[in-house]
């Protein structure tokens, strides 16, 4: 079954561009994961500094093995060090 994941940052602006860099180098290593299906960022029109990628995966298990992964943890590493916060994720499956 099909899964949504929902990872949610809050930046401040003059950090934007360096999380965007963070963001895309991920998106290109997603790419070729295992189950990956399609992704998209977007940045909250009443809420500055938010931002949120959702990514679709084709089962759970796809998802968890990606993130459980040394190269996608090292890139999130950098990106909560830049964000002094932990990033927040959501899975939700299809009803």
């Amino acid at each position: 079954m099909a899964i949504r994941v929902f990872v949610k940052r809050t930046v401040s602006d003059d950090k934007v561009e360096a999380l965007r860099g963070h963001i895309d180098k991920l998106r290109n290593m997603t790419t070729g994961q295992p189950g990956y299906i399609s992704g998209e960022t977007m940045r909250r029109i009443d809420g500055p500094g938010e931002i949120l990628v959702v990514s679709k995966w084709k089962t759970r298990k796809d998802w968890q093995h990606w993130f459980e992964s040394a190269e996608r943890a090292k890139v999130q590493q950098h990106i909560d060090d830049l964000l002094g916060v932990p990033t927040t994720y959501a899975v939700y499956d299809f009803d």
